[in-house]
Order: C-alpha cells, then structure tokens, then sequence
C-alpha cells in the first residue's frame, strides 16, 4: 500500500510522500516521529529544535536509512527572527521551496488555577505554543501560496477544546492554534494548499517532563499517558494519512473524540462535571521552571 501511494501525484492522497518539509519541535516526540516518517514516504525534512544537539539526534536516526533526507537546524519559534532565519535556511536547501510547513514545537504548563499562574509564566507558553505557531504560519504561507500548492500541520491539543481546570494558559494556547488552522482552511480553501490541526490527548512524549507543571498534575499525566496515550509514531502516521486526505482537524484518540463531541452537545453539564472533577484530584502548587521546548501536544 505505501508503495502505491508513493506514485499518487502531488495533491492528491500522496501529498505527505515526496515532501519539502519543515518541522519545527523535531529533536523528540511528536516532531521526531513526523520527520522519520515524512523521510519514509521519501520527503526531504529540515528538523529545527531549539535544542540543536536532539534535532542532530533526528536527523541521525533519519540518515541511517535515508542518507541526505535531513537537516538539522536550531530555531526557537518564540523568536520571529529564529523563524525567518529557518525558513530562508529551508529555501536553500530545498530545490523548488517548502511544500509542507509543520508547526510542533509546543511546551506543558499546568496545575495553577488562574489568578495564581503569573504573567511570566503566560508570556512563556503562548510565546512558543502560539506565538510559535503564528510565526511558522506567517512566514511560511507566502511561500506556499507563491508556489500554489503545499500544506502547512499544525499541532494543537484536545485541550484546546476540552478546558479543562488549571490548564488555563495550555487551553488557551492550543485554541489559539485551533481557531488559527481554521481559519487558514478557510482562506485556502479552492486551492492546492490544505491545512491540518492534530488535537491529540495523551501522546507518550516528553511534554510533561519538559515543561511547567506541577507535580500533582505532572503525575497524573504521566498515568495517564502510560495507560492511554497513543504512541508518537502512531499519531504521525495517522495525522499525516488525514493531511494526505485534506481533512482539516485530526483526533486520534478515542477519547478525543468523545470529548469533541460531549462539549458540544452538553456545553452546561460538560463544564459543571469537568469543575467537580478538577475538585477531586490531588493538588499541588509546586511547579517545574525548565524552559525548553521540545514536543507539540
């Protein structure tokens, strides 16, 4: 099957096979698993990290059966100047430019209630769960609009739907990148350039380990990953199978999907369950301040 769908044209369901792809947030999780599996459909990826030593890491894994497929690049996409410094290094090492832009990189932050996060803590998540995103988006869609076709993936969350307490600067971060891809769709729509949000749950990353969380939450997200979450290999592969087929939003998960749908059906007793739940978990106010980024969950 993969290798019929490696001789489907550009634009059809083959539009993740043979692509010139940026991939931001690579050197782990859901972005090292997006750029080893764009290598094997034959791609060319430029994996940028702000971590350069875990983008080699990808890149390395990438050469051992796909010597030339990959570049290594240091970007941090809370820095716009980080941004366009990637996307012209993307323009010289890819003959014909960029077809495939795919906004990972993202950080955790949670288990504070609002009131009691702290504007640094604010500024720090939406600078590279949003603001990330809009950097990698507004640089990137000239260009693929001035070749006429291509894709741009952005990795969300479901929490950018399900609002859950304590998580109020993730929650907004991610619907941030929701109502983004939408409204990007809407401005492609009738072209060759297709947009894709991921709105995974638990994905088995690093996510929780390199962000802002506290230990209570960081915990219980970590059982649940353990238990629920899907492998990041099996979340690329399914995103980048949806993007093939011009579906706009990706919910891998099961319980995604049920989470989509009660939220909208039951809007009033959705939110007064999800308040008595947050009151029966454990609580803890000692958070985390490692500021790297690495997975986009």
């Amino acid at each position: 099957m993969t290798a019929l769908r490696n001789l489907l044209p550009f634009g059809s369901s083959g539009r993740t096979h043979g692509a010139r792809a940026v991939v931001t947030g690579a050197g782990s999780g859901i972005g090292r698993a997006l750029a080893r599996e764009l290598a094997a459909r034959g791609g060319q990826i430029v994996c940028a990290d702000i971590d350069e030593s875990r983008a080699a890491e990808t890149v390395a894994l990438i050469e051992r059966e796909h010597p030339g497929a990959a570049h290594a690049f240091r970007c941090d996409v809370a820095r716009r100047a980080d941004v366009e410094i990637l996307a012209r290094f993307a323009d010289s090492v890819f003959d014909g430019g960029v077809s495939l832009m795919v906004n990972n990189a993202g950080v955790g932050i949670g288990g504070k209630p609002v009131g009691e996060i702290g504007f640094g803590d604010w500024e720090w998540a939406l600078g590279i769960n949003l603001w990330g995103v809009v950097h990698g988006c507004e640089i990137f869609a000239p260009r693929l609009r001035a070749t006429g076709r291509g894709g741009i993936i952005n990795v969300a969350s479901a929490a950018g739907f399900a609002a859950a307490p304590s998580m109020a600067v993730y929650n907004t971060s991610k619907a941030g990148v929701l109502a983004l891809s939408e409204t990007m769709a809407a401005e492609f729509s009738g072209t060759d350039i297709a947009v894709t949000v991921l709105c995974p749950t638990f994905v088995r990353t690093n996510v929780t380990r390199d962000g802002r969380i506290t230990t209570g939450s960081r915990d219980l997200a970590d059982t649940l990953m353990r238990w629920t979450g899907f492998s990041p290999e099996r979340v690329a592969r399914i995103t980048l199978d949806a993007h093939d087929r011009g579906r706009l939003h990706v919910l891998p998960q099961p319980d995604a999907q049920l989470i989509w749908l009660l939220k909208r059906a039951f809007p009033g007793p959705y939110t007064t369950v999800a308040g008595l739940l947050e009151r029966l978990l454990p609580q803890d106010a000692a958070a985390t301040t490692t500021t790297t980024q690495r997975t986009g969950v």
